[in-house]
Order: structure tokens, then sequence, then C-alpha cells
């Protein structure tokens, strides 16, 4: 990271957003129900699509070379595809589920 007032803003987002989706993935295993489970994901969701978007400011912003962010940005993107297909199936079950107890 340049050593600049932005490039220090950018990295502290990036440590908070980066270190988050891990930390609440695991409070999602632990969670209580399928609903609560949900509502984790969701926040890891929502860090590692933050995390993406810090990367992506970096990229336009030409403060770093896109190079060496392409892959961490994509391996975000994926990151994200796999919590939300998760985040789908464990509704999908929970509509399922509430369907059959009609």
């Amino acid at each position: 990271m340049p050593n600049t007032v932005a490039g220090t803003a950018i990295a502290r987002q990036i440590v908070r957003s980066g270190t988050s989706p891990s930390a609440n993935y695991r409070a999602a295993c632990l969670a209580k129900s399928d609903k609560d489970f949900v509502n984790k994901l969701k926040m890891v969701e929502e860090e590692l699509d933050e995390t993406n978007h810090w990367l992506d400011i970096l990229m336009r912003s030409q403060l770093m070379n896109a190079n060496r962010l392409q892959p961490l940005y994509q391996e975000g993107r994926e990151l994200v595809c796999i919590i939300v297909k998760s985040i789908i199936s464990t509704k999908a079950r929970l509509t399922a589920d509430d369907a059959a107890k009609k």
C-alpha cells in the first residue's frame, strides 16, 4: 500500500472488512437455528463485498498495481458466490420445511 493518507485509510478498511468474514463464518457454524445461520452468512457476504469494494477502488485509482490485486479481487468474488449459494440453499430448505409443516 502506498504510504499516503488515502492508502492508509483504505488499508485500515481492508483489514477490518477482510478479517471479519472468517469470524462471522465461524459464528455462522455455531448458529442456533437455520434462520440464525442465514443471518450470520449475510454478514459474511456483506464484509466480503465490502472488501472487494475497497480492492476495486485501489485498482481503479491506480494506488496499487491492478495485476497484483486482481487475484485477490477474483477470490473475493468467488467467496461471495459460495456464501450466496449457501444462503439460497438454506432459505430454500427453510421454505420447504415450512411448506411440509402446513
